[in-house]
């Protein structure tokens, strides 16, 4: 018998104490130091994450922009997840497994995050251009299933080239956007990526800036070549 997937969680507590939100939060080091805090993410059986709304599942939520414009693509009859299917998203990311070798219980281990969320985007689609990596915000949708058991890290990757190829076959219709372009299937988006939308632009400006935390500043930044 195959063995169940493990996937990183928090205690929804946990986000209740550092001050639970619907939506969007560009508020970044204030969730981060919770979330990353040690001893606080831990690994659990998937399907009993997918029904236990007391934990939330950290998902990595990549948007790619080049030259103003946005990556998007539809998910195909292939998508993990089987209620997003059919939704055009501009996120890209997945569940953090304990192959990734998070140190949780002592140390600092977000480096260890940005290259479990490296190996994510890379399992999904090429990225043949360098680029940085800036997280930008929060994201929590209480509003539904899906949402009540799942909390975004909301990463932009300004790639110096619109250089991305597929790698998925869940992945179809893939192609570059303007926000504009995007506001215009706006009803076709999954929740989370028309929650992200709104922000944009405010997330692109603030990453360009550095303001993409508090007053501490950006926490989880990097750059490949």
């Amino acid at each position: 018998m195959a063995q169940e997937e493990q996937v990183l969680v928090v205690e929804r507590k946990m986000l209740e104490q550092a001050g639970l939100f619907q939506g969007i939060s560009l508020d970044v080091d204030r969730y981060l130091d919770t979330i990353f805090s040690p001893g606080v993410p831990r690994f659990m059986p998937r399907s009993q994450a997918e029904t236990d709304p007391s934990f939330k599942q950290l998902i990595p939520y990549v948007i790619l922009t080049s030259g103003g414009r946005y990556l998007s693509y539809v998910r195909g009859q292939r998508a993990g997840e089987a209620r997003l299917v059919g939704r055009r998203s501009i996120g890209i990311g997945g569940h953090i497994n304990p192959a990734d070798d998070m140190p949780l219980f002592n140390g600092d281990f977000r480096e260890t995050y940005l290259a479990a969320v490296e190996r994510e985007v890379d399992e999904e689609v090429e990225v043949a251009a360098s680029h940085t990596d800036s997280v930008v915000a929060l994201l929590n949708d209480d509003s539904n299933e899906v949402g009540q058991v799942h909390l975004g890290i909301v990463h932009l990757w300004d790639l110096a080239e619109p250089s991305v190829t597929k790698r998925e076959q869940m992945i179809t219709q893939m192609a570059f956007h303007t926000s504009s372009e995007l506001q215009a299937v706006r009803d076709s988006l999954e929740t989370w990526s028309s929650l992200c939308l709104d922000s944009l632009t405010e997330m692109t400006e603030r990453a360009a800036s550095g303001r993409t935390g508090g007053d501490a500043g950006v926490r989880l930044v990097s750059s490949n070549p």
